[in-house]
């Protein structure tokens, strides 16, 4: 149990040693051009590090890499169980190194220190040692065959592998990632936002001390319209997986077409709906978990519980419980361990954030607390927990993901409505259900779009449970033995005998 201070965290801050090159064959290097981009904390302002802008040159040099790393077999030939020991290494030294690595992502996107340790970095070193620990548990299949036939069924490494991964959850949406496209024995070229790249580069090196070889992991940060978009046309990339919004999902698939019919996995977009009716077993306790649903994470969160139904005949009661409960999610500075609410991203974030708080003002919306710009005087970037009622499904604070602490609440008067409303979206990544009626939670459950379903409480599941979405929240699915299918592609052989 790690018991720090905010002192003692800013004080490590300041001896920290950060890295901005980028990682290619086992090796920190810098952009071809040279070119760089400065990583600003939004926890202050200040600048942290001048980080590697990486374009085409780069992507050739570490696809040309992964590619022979692959194709000499050095990994993904290596036997199951000896990946799996390595792996398991891996996820050993991204645990020796939770201080740094959570430190890294609090100064690298503002959310909370306690956050970044017991959540992000917890949860990547779990993806990594699942992946690995499942490896050699995973079986292959002999086909019903004829007599004198012999079918098999195998699973093969992909090959090359591009990873597209996010600026909320940096690390963990990596890692999510990194453990099966690993553990199946792939090269992998990831490329974290230009907002948030630090803890993958960092991590990067932790892999070859954990003995995966040179170019199997390579680390490329840049924008997407550069280096992101060199990657998903390039020709020699097998697999392009991807978390972030849906617009940039839709391109992805072009890119995948325009190039060589790339795999393309896509984790998108969510505007999750909690509903809560009448019968939910504890009226108080579904209050403080829609209050965290939108809260946690300073609601960027592709599953953020951001609209809130509530049944008709309990919203004079419930609602004045959510607004009680996210009383509590105050926006304070990150490496406090008590602050719940960090920073946003960046500026352009806020300004995203705000210009949603003002349409709902301009569509009628009433709003219930928050919706301003916090703690200026800082030079970071923060706004207050927000809540609107009298939401119309209609309104563009309903519609369209916001990534940012904006609740909107909508009343219903049946369950027949509530799954209207609810699946009257274009995303279907979550959803949760508040009742204490087995059957209406399994009808309700069954009858929404969405590829998570959360039953009296919001996100939960483990690396068991797969992670993915219906509709425009994309395809595939992370976590869980079905992410292996992401990675590998299946072959069939025929023996005549």
């Amino acid at each position: 149990m790690i018991n720090l201070t905010r002192t003692d965290w800013e004080s490590r801050a300041k001896a920290l040693k950060i890295e901005g090159r980028a990682f290619i064959n086992g090796e920190y290097t810098n952009a071809t051009d040279g070119e760089t981009f400065d990583c600003i904390s939004p926890v202050d302002g200040r600048l942290l590090a001048e980080v590697a802008s990486c374009d085409q040159a780069d992507a050739d040099r570490a696809v040309v890499s992964a590619r022979a790393t692959f194709n000499s077999g050095v990994w993904s030939q290596l036997a199951p169980a000896s990946r799996k020991a390595v792996m398991i290494r891996f996820a050993e030294l991204v645990e020796a190194h939770a201080e740094e690595l959570a430190l890294l992502e609090t100064l690298d996107m503002g959310k909370p220190i306690s956050d970044s340790l017991n959540v992000d970095v917890a949860c990547s070193a779990s993806a990594l040692r699942w992946s690995g620990e499942a490896i050699d548990k995973v079986y292959d299949e002999v086909a019903p065959t004829s007599h004198d036939q012999l079918g098999l069924v195998t699973r093969e490494a992909i090959g090359v592998v591009a990873a597209i991964v996010p600026w909320n959850f940096p690390l963990m949406m990596a890692c999510w990632k990194l453990g099966p496209a690993l553990a199946t024995g792939n090269s992998v070229i990831l490329k974290p936002s230009e907002k948030s790249p630090l803890t993958a580069i960092r991590v990067a090196q932790l892999a070859v001390e954990a003995g995966i070889p040179k170019g199997v992991l390579n680390v490329l940060p840049g924008y997407g319209h550069t280096v992101g978009k060199a990657l998903a046309l390039h020709m020699d990339v097998d697999t392009l997986v991807f978390t972030g919004s849906t617009k940039v999902a839709k391109q992805l698939l072009v890119y995948a077409g325009q190039s060589n019919m790339k795999r393309i996995w896509l984790e998108a977009g969510g505007k999750s709906p909690n509903i809560v009716f009448a019968d939910a077993p504890d009226l108080q306790v579904a209050a403080e978990s829609a209050a965290a649903a939108i809260a946690f994470n300073q609601g960027e969160v592709c599953t953020a519980g951001s609209r809130l139904l509530v049944e008709r005949s309990i919203k004079d009661d419930f609602v004045p419980l959510v607004v009680e409960a996210i009383k509590s999610w105050k926006a304070g500075n990150p490496l406090d361990p008590e602050t719940n609410v960090g920073a946003l991203v960046d500026t352009q974030q806020l300004n995203t954030v705000l210009s949603y708080i003002e349409a709902g003002h301009a569509d009628g919306a009433k709003l219930l607390i928050g919706g301003k710009r916090a703690l200026e005087e800082t030079g970071g970037v923060y706004v207050e927990p927000t809540i609107f009622e009298g939401v119309l499904n209609s309104m563009r604070i309903a519609r369209e993901e916001i990534f940012g602490p904006v609740l909107s609440v909508i009343t219903f008067d049946s369950a027949e409505e509530a799954i209207q409303i609810a699946n009257d979206t274009p995303y279907g990544l979550a959803a949760a259900v508040w009742t204490s009626n087995i059957s209406k939670a399994h009808l309700v459950a069954k009858a929404l779009r969405a590829g998570s379903v959360w039953v009296n409480q919001y996100d939960g599941g483990d690396m068991t449970a797969p992670f993915g979405g219906f509709k425009q929240s994309g395809n595939g699915r992370d976590k869980s033995l079905h992410a292996f299918d992401k990675y590998t592609e299946l072959k069939a052989t025929w023996i005549k005998l």
